[in-house]
């Protein structure tokens, strides 16, 4: 055998030929396994608007197992609340560039994910507020306040025997 001639013919040694000149039933012949079915981009850009909804419910339940007391738990599952949907609204655009065509319908779906994203913050902003970490009360405000004008002025007396 030459150096650099193939077994089966003339070309390189080690080169692959990937057209499907066979009869024997190829890959894509094959059925899908069950329960496996091929989703169009719009069905998965329709997955991953609706992904926040189980980070939302999760998220609800460690907010809940966390109780209502300040302590380290509680503020860092709380800030993890406000800093998972803050990140998510900031790359809603780069999250459904896989799906963009101009076939595909994005508005809706990205209406949903901004939408369950804008839930799961007022979540940690009310879990904040449950905490007594959030300023809504008067008493919060009480440094900045001007002090009162004195109604009463007492001075000197007499004293009765």
């Amino acid at each position: 055998m030459d150096k650099g001639k193939a077994v089966m013919g003339t070309g390189r040694r080690w080169a692959v030929d990937f057209s499907d000149q066979s009869t024997v039933p190829s890959s894509r012949d094959i059925l899908d396994p069950p329960g496996f079915s091929r989703a169009s981009p719009e069905q998965k850009a329709w997955e991953v608007a609706q992904s926040p909804f189980k980070n939302l419910m999760m998220m609800g339940f460690m907010m809940w197992m966390a109780g209502n007391t300040v302590h380290l738990f509680s503020i860092g599952i709380t800030f993890s609340a406000l800093w998972q949907p803050l990140s998510a609204l900031q790359s809603v655009g780069k999250i459904f560039e896989p799906f963009k065509d101009n076939k595909v319908e994005l508005l809706m779906p990205k209406l949903v994910f901004l939408a369950l994203n804008l839930g799961g913050l007022a979540l940690g902003i009310w879990k904040l507020n449950t905490l007594g970490l959030l300023p809504t009360h008067a008493s919060d405000w009480v440094s900045s306040l001007p002090p009162p004008q004195e109604v009463e002025h007492s001075g000197g007396g007499f004293a009765f025997h």
